[in-house]
């Protein structure tokens, strides 16, 4: 009883100590708190809102670039603005971004230097307290205790995995060890006590970058960091190991990477069926945001086996055109970002054990990004009458070349058994 009784002491004595933590930073640092406004021109409106956070003495404030992304995209329809911890507002400039990354830095005028947010030199502890700070729902700012679980295992993009409550509208704000340096910002929420949070060296190479050479241009910044991050990830993927895994009587390849997650079903517990179905999705767990309907950097790899049971070839035949329709980009892109698909069509015959092919391979042109595109490849077998597989795959937001060398190893890998 005793054990016990002196272990609730410990934990209440920790509880009021981080509060008291929280609070000294939140009271020392409110003033270089902001709530990032998106406000459009024409109704003079809020359009979306998210937290920053200043981190040098001249006015220059660090944010989410998805807070700020309807200005990135369009200038002339909407208005940076701040509103910091005294109820003042007014307008900010857009400095630089980094869209893959989901960071921008934006600045105020200042008439005297402001308290800032030093980074932090290194990474937390696996364990560590921390603090997330951010304007959640038009609440107001808030500070939220946490703990720092490492980097997400299974992410392209470096995510920290930070178990506190990060909630809408805290986009954007810092998350701050126990000396008040910055070590990661709010960027998203999978519910239930998971955060997650842009590391902050991230943070670190923006800022060195705009010391070094501020862009001139927002648009022509954002094509060539989406242009290095397509490469690199495909670069990756190429790389890595093609594990060839059974589906019906086909051979399909699998990407051997953890970011890269296969699921599979079937209908083998069906015997009553007429068709045995057996699916297997492979896909990239992330995307990279560019606008609310413009989202690339995406992956899908998709095969499907179907063999008949019961059915005449031509039905059969029938049945496996119906099940191709559904092919398609696995991204969301609307008709003012990229043009409409265009596809090639051929029948590519077999090579000892590979399989004779109906293949389509469509692409659509990024009307602001020159030389980035989503592809989409479909093939369907031809060679056998009672058994057949769809593969299909689907890249976004990448170059004629890195499109052509994946589809090069994805048609070399498909084979029959």
């Amino acid at each position: 009883m005793k054990f016990i009784f002196s272990t609730l002491l410990i934990l209440a004595s920790c509880v009021s100590y981080a509060q008291e933590q929280a609070e000294t930073i939140f009271k020392q640092y409110a003033p270089s708190l902001y709530q990032i406004r998106l406000i459009d021109k024409a109704s003079g409106e809020k359009s979306s809102i998210g937290s920053g956070f200043q981190i040098t003495a001249n006015g220059l404030i660090a944010t989410n670039y998805h807070v700020i992304s309807g200005y990135a995209r369009h200038p002339e329809k909407y208005l940076l603005e701040y509103l910091d911890s005294q109820g003042q507002k007014s307008t900010l400039s857009l400095e630089s971004v980094d869209v893959t990354n989901d960071l921008a830095l934006v600045k105020r005028e200042l008439n005297e230097d402001n308290t800032f947010f030093e980074i932090a030199p290194h990474a937390p502890i696996k364990g560590e307290e921390l603090y997330s700070l951010g304007n959640p729902n038009d609440l107001g700012m808030i500070v939220v205790p946490g703990t720092y679980n490492g980097l997400k295992a299974d992410s392209f993009s470096d995510r920290i995995h930070f178990t506190g409550s990060v909630n809408s509208g805290m986009s954007g704000g810092p998350v701050v060890n126990k000396e008040a340096q910055v070590v990661g910002i709010n960027v998203a929420t999978s519910g239930n006590q998971i955060g997650w949070l842009v590391p902050h060296d991230k943070l670190r190479a923006l800022y060195q970058d705009y010391l070094d050479a501020p862009p001139t241009s927002i648009e022509e910044q954002m094509k060539q960091q989406l242009y290095a991050n397509q490469k690199d990830l495909v670069s990756n993927l190429l790389q890595s190991n093609w594990e060839l895994k059974q589906l019906g009587s086909a051979k399909v390849p699998v990407v051997d990477v953890p970011f890269v997650k296969c699921w599979g079903e079937s209908n083998a517990d069906k015997t009553e069926d007429k068709v045995l179905i057996v699916v297997a999705n492979c896909a990239l767990n992330e995307d990279t945001y560019v606008s609310s309907k413009f989202y690339t950097g995406t992956l899908d790899m998709e095969y499907l086996y179907l063999k008949s049971k019961s059915l005449s070839p031509t039905k059969f035949y029938q049945y496996v055109q119906a099940r191709i329709k559904s092919a398609g980009p696995s991204n969301d892109v609307s008709k003012d970002d990229a043009t409409e698909f265009e596809c090639q069509h051929d029948l590519i015959s077999a090579k000892e054990n590979k399989i004779s092919n109906k293949a389509i391979f469509c692409t659509r042109a990024y009307k602001d990004y020159d030389d980035l595109f989503d592809v989409v490849y479909l093939g369907v077998s031809v060679d056998r009458y009672e058994e057949a597989l769809i593969s299909h795959f689907a890249l976004a937001g990448v170059s004629q070349e890195s499109a052509q060398a994946f589809m090069a190893k994805f048609m070399e890998a498909v084979s029959w058994k």
